[in-house]
Parts: C-alpha cells; structure tokens; sequence
C-alpha cells in the first residue's frame, strides 16, 4: 500500500495485545493505548522538518535545532483522546483541535457533531489522531473538514487499521500519509475490525 507506514516493534506487539485482550480493565487498556500514541508521536518526527538554532551550554555555545513547525494534534472524539497525551508529551507547544465526527450506526456514514479546530497557518501541519481506521469515513469526513479550512498537509494516525478503511482513505485523499501500527484482517457486516479491540472509545471511557 502506497503512502502508508506499518509501525513494528516488540513494545508495540506487546501493548496491542493488551488493547486486543478483552479482559483488560478500563485502566490497563488506557495506560498501554498511551504507550502505543508515545510511539507513534516519536515516529511522527521523522516527517517534520527542523530549523537550525543556536543554544547555550553550561561550558560554551553550539548548534541546535528546533521544529519549523509545532503540528496541530487533532484528536476525533472520543477514542481519539486516548491518544492525545502520548502527543503532548512530544509536542508540547502544539496547538489541539477537536473534532467529533460518529459513523450513523445504520448507514456507516460520518456525521459532525463538533468541531473546534485552530485556524490554518500556512505551512501547518495537522496530525489526525484516530485509534480505529475501519471503514474510513470518519478519516474522510475529519480530512474534508480540515481540507475546507485550509489545511493541506495532514497525517493520519491509527492504532489498528481495516485494509477497506485505507484503501477508502486513499482512494479520497491519496496525498494522505497513513501511519498505523496493524493492519488487520477485513471488516465485519457491521463495519468493525476484525479481529480488532471492540470499541476503542467505550473500553478506554469504561462505558
């Protein structure tokens, strides 16, 4: 698959299995979804380019670096909170939007039901942080959201993806970089990944 990045490590096959696990409690699932956005919030980097500083050392001065640009982490509500810390960490300064984009049950179509996001800078750089890539309307409802306001370079980031959701994704926004840590089996008649976590939102919300 073109333009998208499967993330791999013993870390990250770990904490998959615990988010996988159906056993896991509210907590554990939460702390290992962290983990996993920690990953790929360091692999993010490496699609960022950096400026040249100057920085003073306790014994004498030295080059540097700083990011050109801080990302705008948006998360789609609500899983997409589950990522949002392990971000923060990387990306302090980063400004954060929120969208609430759900699928209608019934139709597996994508509906706004919120949206905040900080107005587009040129050059700006959005990080969409979704933990479930299923049948990508979501993605592409957010994407067309962002694409309307200006945003132009965008980078979406999913736990666990469904090969129907990035070819659908792909097929919308072919300039989209997908960068997933598994890419799983197919979907279900209902248009949940199998073998998937379930519902990424109510297991992190214990709901």
């Amino acid at each position: 698959m073109e333009n998208v990045k499967l993330l791999e490590s013993s870390i990250l096959k770990r904490d998959l299995t615990t988010l996988r696990d159906k056993n896991s409690s509210s907590v554990v699932f939460s702390t290992a979804l962290r983990r996993i956005a920690l990953i790929l919030a360091v692999e993010s980097g490496s699609v960022l380019d950096t400026v040249s500083t100057v920085v003073d050392t306790p014994l004498e001065k030295t080059d540097g670096y700083k990011l050109r640009t801080n990302p705008v982490l948006l998360p789609v509500l609500r899983a997409g909170l589950g990522m949002l810390e392990g971000f923060r960490e990387i990306y302090p300064d980063s400004p954060v939007g929120m969208i609430g984009t759900k699928r209608n049950e019934a139709t597996l179509a994508a509906e706004n039901y919120y949206i905040n996001i900080p107005k587009s800078a040129d050059g700006d750089i959005v990080f969409l942080l979704d933990p479930m890539l299923a049948t990508g309307g979501t993605g592409i409802h957010a994407i067309e959201t962002l694409k309307k306001m200006g945003f132009n370079a965008i980078i979406y980031f999913s736990v666990i993806s469904a090969p129907e959701g990035i070819n659908n994704v792909q097929k919308a926004h072919p300039s989209v970089k997908i960068i997933t840590c598994a890419i799983d089996r197919e979907l279900n008649s209902n248009g949940y990944i199998m073998p998937g976590l379930g519902d990424a939102g109510d297991r992190y919300f214990s709901t």
